[in-house]
C-alpha cells in the first residue's frame, strides 16, 4: 500500500513554505545550507560541493557569504532598513561596513524603485565587492540631506563552496533509459513566488514520481544557486548529460494569479517535452508557448548553452519580470497564492507522466490488419461501453476500435504517440492507454525512446 503523500493539500504545502521563507538565503552561506538541508527531508539529495575559487568554464566560483544583521541610523537616532526586518533590506553579499556618513554618499548605496514606491526592491552584487541597502521609495524620499547616517552591516566573506543537491529515481524498466533532469534553484531570500515555488513543487513531484509503478525513464533532480549552480553542475555532469539525457525542465515562478502554465522552449526547440508541449497547446491544453531566450530565463539558459545543447526547457505559472511584484518584497506569501500549489503539482506530473509514456512503437506482425475479433478488441460499434471498469476510462468502443486502428496502423518504430494522437484527433492519454492494452495484448514491440 502506497504511503499517503507528504504534499495532498494547500496546508502541506504552508508549512514548508512557513519554515523556508524567513530564511536569509544566497548563492552560497549558512542560509543557503540551512534551506538545502530542510528540502533533504523530502527529496534525499546527495551534496556536491565547489571550494571558492574553482575555475569552472568562464566563472569562478565566488566566496562565501553569511550575514548577520544591518541596518541605518538616521540622523534623527531612527533605525531604518532593518535586516532583521526584512532581509531584502541589504543587497545581497555586502561586505561588512560600520561608519558615519554624509547623505551624499550614503545615497550612492541606496537603493529603491521609484515606480513601486512601497516595494522594497532585490538587488545583488555577487561578483564586485560592495555594500548597500535596499528601502521603499517612499523611504528614501523622506530622509534628511542634514546630518551624519551610521551604517552597519555585520557580514563576513570567506572561503567556502557552492554546494547542489542531486537526487535519482531510476527507472523501473530500463536502467540504461535516458534521463529526465527536473531541477529548481535556491538562493533568492524572502521571495514567494520567484524562490520557493520551485523547490516546494519539485519536492512534491519527487515524491509523486517515486509513487509511479512504472517508470520508463531515469529522473535526476537537481537543486541549485541559480547560474554559479548549473555551470559547476555542467563542469561535473555535462559531457555525461550529453550523452545520457532525454529531457529537462527547469521549475520556477509556479505561483501567483494565473492558472496556465507557460512553458520555454529549449534552444533546439525539438525536445520530446519541446513537442508534447506543442501538442497539448494546440489540444487546447492550457498551457502557453514561449520561445526560448538567451536574455532571460533562469538556468535552461546554461544548460542550453552552444556546447551542450540539452533538451532543457522551463516552466513557469506567473512568469518573471511580468508582474509589478518580481524581485520585490511584494513577492510575499499572499501574492504566491499557495492553495494553487496542489494543482499545478498534478498539471505537472500529468505532463511528466505524458512524457514517460511517449514512446515509438513496432507491431510484431506489420502485414495487413490485426485480426481483433480473436483478442477480444473487435466492439459491438453500436454500444457505447467503457473498455475497463474506471469510470475516468469511459470511452465509447467507436473510439477504441478508432483508437486500435490508428495505432496497429503507425506504429512502424518510427511514430510516437503523439503522431498517433494527431492523427486519429483523439486525445494523447486515451492513446496512451490504448497502447498498454495493446501491449498487453503482446501485439507491439517493446518500445524505442522518443
Amino acid at each position: 500500500m502506497n504511503e499517503p503523500f507528504k504534499f495532498a493539500s494547500t496546508k502541506d504545502f504552508e508549512n514548508l513554505f512557513d519554515e523556508l521563507f524567513p530564511i536569509c538565503r544566497s548563492i552560497t552561506g549558512n542560509g543557503y545550507r540551512k534551506s538545502l538541508s530542510i528540502l533533504q527531508k523530502f527529496i534525499p539529495f546527495e551534496i556536491r560541493r565547489f571550494p571558492s575559487g574553482s575555475q569552472v568554464f568562464d566563472w569562478t566560483v565566488p566566496p562565501e557569504w553569511n550575514i548577520n544583521d544591518a541596518y541605518i541610523v538616521t540622523p534623527e537616532g531612527k533605525k531604518i532598513a532593518e535586516f532583521s526586518k526584512h532581509n531584502l533590506h541589504v543587497v545581497n553579499y555586502s561586505e561588512p561596513i560600520d561608519r558615519e556618513i554624509a547623505f551624499d554618499e550614503l545615497n550612492e548605496h541606496l537603493h529603491s524603485i521609484p515606480s513601486s514606491p512601497d516595494l522594497i526592491p532585490y538587488v545583488t552584487s555577487y561578483y564586485k565587492r560592495t555594500w548597500g541597502f535596499c528601502l521603499t521609495h517612499e523611504q528614501r524620499q523622506a530622509l534628511t540631506q542634514k546630518g551624519k547616517y551610521k551604517v552597519f552591516i555585520d557580514s563576513e566573506l570567506k572561503e567556502g563552496s557552492v554546494d547542489i543537491g542531486i537526487a535519482k529515481l531510476a527507472s523501473t524498466v530500463d536502467p540504461e533509459a535516458p534521463i529526465v533532469l527536473l531541477g529548481s534553484y535556491l538562493c533568492h531570500p524572502s521571495m514567494a513566488n520567484n524562490e520557493l515555488s520551485g523547490p516546494l513543487i519539485l519536492s512534491a513531484l519527487y515524491e509523486r514520481i517515486k509513487s509511479w509503478k512504472k517508470r520508463r525513464l531515469n529522473y535526476l533532480f537537481v537543486i541549485n544557486p541559480e547560474t554559479i549552480g548549473s555551470i559547476c553542475l555542467l563542469s561535473e555532469l555535462g559531457t555525461s548529460l550529453k550523452q545520457k539525457m532525454h529531457s529537462g525542465l527547469v521549475l520556477t515562478c509556479l505561483g501567483g494569479e494565473s492558472e496556465s502554465l507557460t512553458y520555454t522552449m529549449s534552444r533546439m526547440g525539438r525536445s520530446p517535452l519541446d513537442g508534447l508541449s506543442k501538442h497539448l497547446s494546440e489540444a487546447g491544453y492550457e498551457i502557453i508557448l514561449r520561445d526560448f531566450d538567451p536574455s532571460d530565463g533562469s538556468d535552461e539558459r546554461q544548460y542550453c548553452s552552444s556546447g551542450f545543447n540539452l533538451p532543457v526547457g522551463q516552466v513557469a505559472r506567473t512568469v518573471y519580470g511580468h508582474y509589478r511584484e518580481y524581485h520585490t518584497s511584494g513577492d510575499d506569501k499572499a501574492f504566491v497564492k499557495l492553495d494553487g500549489f496542489l494543482k499545478t503539482t498534478e498539471k505537472l506530473e500529468k505532463f511528466l507522466k505524458l512524457n514517460d509514456a511517449n514512446r515509438c512503437v513496432r507491431r510484431k506482425q506489420p502485414y495487413c490488419e490485426i485480426q481483433l475479433g480473436k483478442r477480444g478488441l473487435y466492439p459491438n460499434l453500436n454500444s457505447p461501453l467503457t473498455w475497463n471498469d474506471s469510470a475516468d476510462d469511459l470511452h465509447d468502443h467507436r473510439d477504441q476500435f478508432k483508437a486500435i486502428t490508428y495505432i496497429l496502423s503507425y506504429a512502424d518504430g518510427e511514430n510516437d504517440l503523439i503522431k498517433m494522437s494527431e492523427q486519429s484527433k483523439l486525445p494523447i492519454e486515451f492513446i496512451t492507454k490504448i497502447v498498454d492494452l495493446l501491449e498487453s495484448k503482446d501485439l507491439l514491440e517493446e518500445f524505442k525512446y522518443v
